[in-house]
């Protein structure tokens, strides 16, 4: 995990030169680091964006205590597995991430209310995607069943075309990343979420 180290250490410097106490903590990987206008889209929830590039759950997971230090928020939303899988790794590993990391929460914050961005349906891993579908399945399933302060927000099926492929208008040229319109879609879903709870 030391790869990540500079990120996690801008971080943290991040947090030492906050002058504010934000309530909505974005948490996860490049599709959250990458959202430049985070802080616009959702002001009225007092977000902080806490993406780091190229990380896993598992890496999310592991750091969890140190980036999370400091803040007493009401509410954190995530978006992570997704370079868990593109690195090889199976649904089942993801899933067995995500429960550590809902009792990471647990026992920091007690009961939060949390969110939990589905995996995107992205063209440069459409042909893993049945993997991708496995562990939205299993993941939503479980927080479903076993965690009432989390809530499963869907946005893979708002980010496939009339075909049932990945719309490209959503994606940057790698594929894998989001433009403009695609963050427009999770804005709005996402807003859609936590209004409603």
């Amino acid at each position: 995990m030391f790869w990540y180290e500079d990120e996690i250490k801008r971080l943290e410097k991040q947090r030492t030169d906050m002058n504010y106490q934000p309530e909505t903590l974005f948490y996860g990987s490049s599709s959250i680091r990458l959202w430049t206008g985070l802080t616009d889209d959702f002001h009225d929830f007092k977000p902080v964006n806490l993406g780091f590039g190229g990380s896993t759950l598992a890496a999310c997971t592991w750091f969890f205590d140190r980036v999370m230090t400091g803040y007493q928020p009401k509410r954190l939303v995530l978006y992570a597995g997704d370079n868990d899988l593109g690195d090889g790794r199976h649904p089942e590993e993801v899933f067995i991430f995500f429960q550590e990391l809902a009792e990471r929460v647990t026992r920091r914050f007690g009961s939060l209310p949390c969110y939990f961005i589905s995996l995107k349906p992205s063209i440069n891993r459409w042909p893993i995607v049945s993997q991708f579908n496995y562990t939205n399945e299993i993941i939503a399933a479980e927080i479903k069943n076993n965690h009432p302060d989390w809530r499963w927000i869907d946005i893979f099926s708002a980010m496939l075309n009339a075909d049932g492929r990945p719309n490209a208008e959503y994606y940057s040229n790698d594929g894998l990343h989001l433009t403009e319109k695609g963050y427009l879609i999770w804005k709005n879903i996402i807003q859609n979420a936590l209004i409603s709870r």
